[in-house]
């Protein structure tokens, strides 16, 4: 439902050529990075973050199954295009009833503890569930989701990726993670047990931000990513999401057809799998 970085794309404020291409009507705009997992027969679904363009993405799906409902969101941690979309849920706009989140601890606490997020719980807008490192959910329809956590820049909650389980496939779903060395899991191997896997793609090389350090703001290059899994028989599994407005992959053909060419995809807003 989305592939852009947590501030989307154009980018507020930026006046360089990657956002002028949205403005002038040469590029399409891109919601924030989000999965749906969908279930047509009951006419539920479950979002994988609430993002800033959640108003854009549950229409989406809504159109998509009329009468659809909203069955949960999980939540991965706690930077702004991960979790604030959870203010549409309140009273000054949908004025949701409960809602289930499911969120780890840490995050627990920082939703509970701080306004307005807290109001979304006393008011029962949403309904906190406890995630455990590696403790699978069940959902119907033998679907699983299980979270994990991953490093990365943990000031107000920790973060996890998810593997979301169906009877016929398995996808990973990472879209923040610090460097793949940094984990405490081998990602080639992990790649090579699931059927997808949903990748952090911010930033496409090193220097990509002229003027700050980019150790600051850890994330693994595309680069990176592509050299560790070229050969491996896994390209063809990854799909790049969280694109920074800065990342040519939303807006250079040139860089978007030579990663194509080496079996890698990017991934696109409405593209679906069946699980």
């Amino acid at each position: 439902l989305g592939t852009a970085q947590d501030a989307g794309y154009p980018q507020i404020h930026c006046q360089k050529e990657c956002c002028a291409k949205v403005l002038s009507g040469e590029e399409n705009p891109e919601w924030v990075s989000c999965l749906a997992l969908v279930d047509p027969g009951k006419k539920k679904y479950w979002l994988f973050d609430a993002t800033p363009s959640i108003v854009e993405q549950t229409g989406y799906v809504q159109k998509l199954i009329p009468g659809i409902s909203l069955a949960g969101i999980f939540l991965t941690h706690a930077h702004i295009g991960h979790y604030t979309g959870l203010m549409m849920l309140g009273r000054e706009a949908w004025g949701a009833g409960e809602v289930p989140v499911y969120v780890m601890p840490r995050m627990r606490t920082f939703l509970e503890s701080n306004g307005p997020w807290g109001q979304l719980v006393s008011l029962n807008n949403i309904q906190i569930r406890d995630l455990q490192n590696e403790e699978e959910i069940l959902l119907p329809n033998d679907v699983s989701v299980t979270p994990f956590l991953v490093p990365h820049r943990d000031e107000y909650s920790e973060t996890v990726g998810f593997q979301i389980k169906g009877p016929g496939q398995t996808a990973l779903f990472i879209p923040d993670i610090d460097k793949w060395e940094k984990w405490d899991k081998d990602i080639q191997e992990e790649v090579a047990e699931v059927d997808i896997a949903f990748l952090d793609a911010t930033f496409y090389a090193n220097g990509e931000i002229p003027g700050r350090d980019m150790s600051e703001i850890p994330h693994p290059f595309v680069e990176e990513t592509m050299k560790l899994f070229e050969g491996t028989g896994s390209e063809s599994k990854i799909h790049f999401i969280h694109l920074n407005h800065t990342n040519p992959l939303l807006w250079s053909v040139h860089t978007k057809v030579e990663l194509e060419a080496k079996g890698f995809e990017v991934a696109r807003t409405g593209q679906q799998f069946p699980f």
